[in-house]
């Protein structure tokens, strides 16, 4: 027998005990221990100790710590073989493993101690927590956990003695259930609720199977239910990514406070909002964000007009995933640089929804199968827009509409905001507008369209206001809660027979000349009935025909809803609901939920008639207005037409676009208009746009001349001024400035068949239309953080001029062939910054090769541009290929796009270009055709072009140029009818 060593190891409480027991051997190669992995350690080892005889060493180790895995790796040890060690550690918390443990307000030593936590006082950043959880551990254990292949099954059993830190509202409650469903392959569904007591959930249907789908062999995800502490983990099965992981001390789950944490997979995070951002992927280092549809102008940290509780996180690796909290009570969010994400929310129950991706764009498709595909706009509605609140009467809009058409400025719809009302009374006509009912059809006469303003307050102080009367009548207002009283505020409409002095302090206003307001209950059924009535009154006016306004499309306003009174006039009665236990972090926080909206506890009924308070559907106000809105436009008109809406939530973009808000004419909302129109983009709602050259404020000519550049790629595109300042519109400054708009809004109406068809990919399915380049390029980490360009689809790239004295952009070209569009030409770099010149006339497009983009002759409405003739560009790609769509109907339709439309398929290849039908539901009365095509990056003289149809070549009166220097290859006089194949061949 060899003479032997023997080492023995024994880890008691946080220390590694090392002994040789036996030391007859001396290893020639000197020999060491040089690392040491430690596995299921729950916390982290913050500092670790190596002692020899109860000596410290000194020692050049590094510590790592994987949470997800609960593995500590212990890195560049020297500790000899053939001697006794021991190494002990301290467990404590990181900085970025620190979760708030008092995240109301008035935080103190005291109370944070009360509730178990440390508090350190952290001078080194102004945002980390100085209360937080001491140690890994949260109050829930596990308990009949049941895995079968449709999903998991278990129950959560509260098990903390210490019940004195709670009060009764936030006291955890005891049991609850959790319920995970694999409903497809590539959708999850995890739910925690108490299933002894039925609590209030959210009434937004969503689409999920009926039962779930997925097979175990195709799933993209794997869960894993965790105890001790209790945490749910789901992986991406293909790369072993985890993609949640919430087994954190941070959850709890009470009766007004309900919490949950997840680590992330990475520090690349989008979506949630709705409020203003200086980036599109989101700061992680220690940002709070509250979520509560408000009255409030886009500002830093401001919760805004809408409440959308999704965010797209990305794998370090670029795969994509997406997820919803379908929860719609007042709710913030924390992010920090763990990466970890806390949600907190005051009410209802924890239903999340998972889609896998994997890419970007797959994300916003699956997340919009769920919630709804955007709605499909009228081609009118892609046209350029004027609107302004402060129209003295209809003459100054008549005017404008005139010198508008004299400047030759694209140009499809007109506005009225609420000066059309008389005292801002919804559905009557103020005496200096009784012009407007004939303005209306003379300018729908003349191919344009019309839309006006509805507010939601209902005026309760006229004698004579069949809206109220008919109201009372269907019994649709909000009330307070077990009575026959309703709820009124204060909004827009004035008191009869009071002369405003517009000179006194707004509060003086309000109080003086503001009369009371209800607001209608629009989950009620006979809310939507006479809701539509209304409507359908001042289409069609029954008392006096020449008073009828005939819209196009509908504009909801101030349905958060906004009230100019907190809470209601002479106040609430329910403090427990409007100043809840926690009060998420929101703007003006002091002032409670009633801030600048109505009371709590107002009662609203379900279409089923059981109760429901404001406290718990108060983010739902808009997103229930606006279907019933749409239903009775589309009714009326017996047209598509659109609804505008200012409040949304997640499926508020089956039925409207949303524009951005009240914005100021200020430089840094230019970037800013982006990044809300790209996150409107993963939210499901596609016709989204700012208010070009902005709402508050003077607008100035540079300002405004880049912003028109900027918004005519907006799809919504409308510019809109605030009352009191000065005019913005394109004939508002000088000829120059009409120029440039004519020229921009010229390319716009020139690229809307290509538009249109993108907005067709979203309705049919659910691709972004105003995409970020990290959509199409995610493989390419510099796309994750562009927010400053952005794509109209996968195909044309447009780098706007964003800051005051630009003269060049520094825009990012992605890996692919690019052409400038104004020339043709190509690029001949890619994947790198360049300054591009941008005079103040210009704005930089690129188009990408491997794509075929249709066209059309602008004209000055799209009623007469929809006449012109069609062109196609074809940029080709490396490899000489291209192709590309066209959706084409009637533009105005209701129905589905299937019924009557046509489809087109454009596929160039080898010197052949195929044009072909895929789908003939529709003859366009215009004869249609195409009339020019122009090819990119054509490498070689082309001299003959021949035409075929069913394998014959016909005659073709066309003309063929090629330009050596741009390689562009233009084909002109041609006569290729709308509707027909055809191949274009050449050598």
């Amino acid at each position: 027998m060899l003479a032997t060593e023997c080492n023995y190891f024994t880890v008691p409480q946080n220390v590694l005990q090392m002994n040789v027991t036996n030391n007859n051997y001396a290893d020639p190669n000197n020999l060491t221990f040089e690392e040491i992995k430690i596995l299921g350690l729950l916390q982290e080892p913050v500092l670790v100790t190596v002692l020899q005889n109860n000596d410290v060493q000194n020692s050049s180790h590094n510590i790592t710590y994987n949470p997800v895995d609960k593995v500590a790796l212990i890195k560049g040890l020297q500790l000899e073989l053939g001697k006794s060690y021991s190494l002990r550690w301290t467990l404590g918390t990181s900085v970025n493993e620190k979760y708030d443990c008092h995240p109301g307000l008035n935080v103190s030593k005291e109370k944070c101690e009360q509730l178990g936590c440390v508090w350190t006082e952290d001078l080194s950043s102004l945002r980390v927590p100085y209360c937080y959880y001491n140690g890994p551990d949260n109050a829930y254990s596990v308990a009949d956990v049941k895995y079968t292949s449709s999903g998991v099954t278990a129950n959560l059993t509260f098990n903390k003695s210490n019940l004195k830190a709670y009060g009764k509202s936030t006291l955890p409650i005891s049991t609850l259930r959790l319920e995970v469903k694999y409903h497809n392959n590539h959708m999850l569904q995890f739910k925690i609720y108490d299933y002894a007591n039925e609590r209030y959930e959210v009434p937004v249907p969503l689409n999920v199977p009926k039962s779930p789908e997925s097979t175990v062999k195709n799933r993209l995800y794997d869960v894993t239910v965790q105890n001790k502490p209790f945490g749910i983990q789901i992986r991406r099965r293909s790369t072993g990514t985890v993609i949640w992981d919430s087994q954190l001390p941070t959850f709890t789950f009470s009766d007004m406070f309900i919490q949950i944490s997840t680590r992330l997979a990475s520090q690349y995070l989008y979506g949630f909002g709705e409020t203003e951002h200086t980036m599109f992927r989101r700061d992680m280092n220690w940002h709070t964000w509250g979520m509560f549809t408000r009255d409030q102008p886009p500002g830093y940290k401001m919760n805004s007009y809408g409440f959308q509780p999704f965010y797209m996180g990305l794998e370090e690796d670029g795969n994509a995933h997406g997820v919803l909290l379908l929860n719609s009570n007042a709710m913030d969010v924390t992010f920090q640089p763990t990466p970890a994400l806390t949600y907190r929310t005051t009410g209802g129950i924890l239903d999340f929804y998972m889609v896998l991706g994997p890419t970007p764009e797959l994300v916003v498709q699956e997340y919009t199968a769920l919630v709804g595909r955007p709605v499909m706009p009228p081609y009118w509605a892609l046209g350029f827009q004027l609107c302004r609140y402060g129209y003295e009467n209809d003459t100054e809009i008549a005017k404008l509409v005139e010198d508008m058409k004299a400047a030759r400025i694209p140009y499809d719809v007109q506005y009225a905001d609420i000066d059309y009302m008389e005292r801002q009374l919804d559905f009557t006509l103020n005496p200096r507008f009784t012009g407007l009912p004939a303005l209306i059809n003379k300018i729908q006469e003349e191919g344009m369209r019309f839309i006006l303003i509805l507010d939601p307050a209902i005026s309760g102080n006229e004698t004579n206001y069949p809206a109220f009367t008919r109201g009372l009548e269907k019994d649709v207002f909000i009330k307070w809660p077990n009575t026959n009283d309703i709820i009124y505020a204060k909004v827009w409409p004035d008191l009869p027979n009071v002369e405003v002095n517009n000179t006194l302090d707004w509060e003086t206003q309000v109080e003086l000349y503001r009369a009371y307001v209800a607001f209608p209950d629009f989950f009620r059924n006979s809310t939507t009935e006479w809701w539509t009535r209304e409507i359908t009154e001042v289409y069609t006016n029954p008392h006096n025909a020449s008073k009828s306004l005939k819209f196009d499309g509908l504009w909801i306003d101030m349905n958060e809803p906004a009230s100019f009174v907190n809470g209601a006039v002479g106040g609430c009665r329910n403090q427990q609901l409007n100043f809840p236990p926690y009060v998420p972090q929101l703007g003006s926080r002091s002032e409670g939920l009633i801030f600048k909206t109505l009371c709590m506890e107002g009662q609203h009924y379900l279409p089923d008639g059981s109760p429901v308070s404001h406290y718990n559907v108060h983010n739902l106000y808009g997103w229930a207005q606006t279907k019933p809105t749409l239903d009775a436009l589309r009714n009326i008109t017996k047209e598509r037409g659109i609804v505008i809406t200012r409040s949304t939530y997640p499926s508020s973009g089956k039925w409207s676009g949303h524009w951005l808000g009240d914005n100021t004419a200020a430089w840094n909302q230019l970037d800013k208009s982006i990044i809300g129109m790209m996150e409107f983009s993963l939210f499901g709602v596609s016709y989204t746009g700012a208010d070009i050259c902005g709402f508050f404020g003077d607008s100035e000519y540079e300002l405004c001349a880049r912003w028109m550049e900027l918004g005519a790629f907006y799809p919504y595109s409308r510019n809109h001024k605030w009352k009191g300042a000065k005019r913005q519109d394109p004939v508002a400054w000088d000829s120059t400035f009409e120029d440039l708009s004519r020229k921009v809004l010229n390319i716009r109406y020139t690229l809307l068949p290509y538009l249109y068809t993108l907005m067709h990919e979203a309705n049919a399915h659910g691709s972004t239309v105003i995409r970020p380049l990290l959509h199409e390029f995610v493989r390419d980490k510099t796309t994750w953080e562009i927010h400053r360009q952005f794509l109209w689809g996968p195909a044309l790239l447009v780098s706007p001029a964003l800051d005051q004295g630009a003269v060049a952009v520094n825009a990012y070209l992605p890996n692919a062939r690019w052409y400038d569009y104004h020339t043709g030409e190509y690029i001949g770099f890619r994947g790198q910054f360049r300054n591009l010149p941008s005079p103040l006339e210009h704005i930089n497009l690129h188009i990408r090769g491997g794509y075929i983009l249709p066209q059309q002759s602008p004209a000055n409405t799209t009623f007469y541009s929809r006449r012109n003739p069609l062109a196609l560009t074809v940029a080709l790609n490396d490899s000489q290929l291209a192709a590309g769509q066209l959706y084409w109907d009637d533009g105005v339709r209701i129905g589905k796009y299937k019924d009557k439309s046509l489809t087109f398929f454009f596929l160039f290849l080898q010197n052949i270009l195929e044009i072909k039908v895929l789908h003939r539901g529709y003859a366009d009365p215009n004869n249609l055709k195409f009339t020019r095509i122009k090819i990119l990056g054509v490498t070689s003289t082309v001299q003959e072009v021949t035409v075929s149809q069913n394998g014959e070549v016909i005659q073709s009166p066309h003309a063929v140029s090629y330009n050596s220097q741009n390689q562009v290859l233009e084909i002109t006089r041609l006569e290729l009818e709308l509707g027909k194949d055809y191949t274009l061949k050449w050598s």
